[in-house]
């Protein structure tokens, strides 16, 4: 990955301020109880602006994406200091593309409502088998022995990542309470990373014990790397990269990448 000269620190208080007069009601607001993780932005790099962004990991050099929408959704490997897509497969009309993970040499894609699940070869990106699961499908992430599972609501469900078989379930909450409306999941270590759907936060999650125990707020991200106006081109795409810690995140339709560096 390119390295990319420090521009600017935000502590990210857009949301945070709103919550101090809303009370913890608000979307995505954080508990005194929780600790808003500081962060540094390093650099951006060029996003598909119409990529409406579902799944994001980083690896071998190259991003690897999910869209959504119906008659648009596919699986993508994207270059990412260019943004150039260099090589994509479409998913069938009929589908909804969600989360995507990296199982081994082989990517796991969800679908919204169609309660099927395709796995492809990671080079090829040939769709090899499916799986069958129940509920919705939202964010996926594989932390290197179970697959975690997203569907909109506060519970988090590992899985089998050979059968996709549900093996248990973590209920998220944030000072006590659930947590709901988890999205894009990205896992690093003890810790789920996820989007909260039409916040600017994401969540730092104790996977043993679903607890939340920070909070990011990217509201203060420059409107240049957003979608301005548009209701859906909300934060969602979180990807780690282990070889310099850094976290790459966009969100819908975002003409940006940003990288991001944590503080803590």
């Amino acid at each position: 990955m390119r390295r990319v000269k420090p521009r600017a620190r935000f502590r990210g208080p857009g949301t945070l301020a709103l919550c101090a007069l809303a009370g913890s009601a608000l979307a995505g607001c954080a508990s005194p109880a929780v600790p808003s993780i500081e962060y540094e932005i390093l650099g951006t790099f060029p996003h598909d602006p119409a990529a409406y962004t579902q799944g994001l990991l980083f690896h071998d050099g190259a991003l690897l994406e999910s869209t959504g929408r119906y008659g648009e959704s596919s699986v993508r490997r994207v270059d990412v200091p260019t943004g150039e897509v260099l090589a994509s497969v479409a998913v069938d009309s009929a589908l909804f593309g969600e989360g995507l993970a990296r199982v081994d040499s082989e990517l796991v894609q969800l679908t919204w409502k169609s309660e099927r699940a395709f796995v492809y070869d990671l080079e090829t990106l040939e769709v090899l088998r499916e799986f069958a699961y129940e509920g919705e499908g939202w964010g996926l992430c594989y932390d290197g022995e179970s697959l975690w599972m997203s569907d909109g609501s506060s519970a988090l469900e590992r899985r089998d990542p050979r059968t996709f078989a549900v093996l248990a379930t973590v209920e998220v909450t944030r000072a006590g309470s659930p947590r709901n409306r988890l999205n894009e999941l990205e896992c690093v270590d003890d810790w789920i990373y996820a989007n909260v759907y039409q916040t600017d936060v994401i969540v730092r999650i104790d996977k043993a014990t679903g607890e939340v125990l920070g909070e990011i707020d990217l509201s203060s991200v420059p409107l240049s790397a957003r979608k301005p106006g548009d209701i859906e081109a909300v934060l969602n795409g979180i990807a780690y990269v282990p070889e310099t810690g850094v976290f790459l995140v966009t969100g819908k339709l975002w003409p940006n990448l940003l990288a991001l560096r944590l503080d803590s």
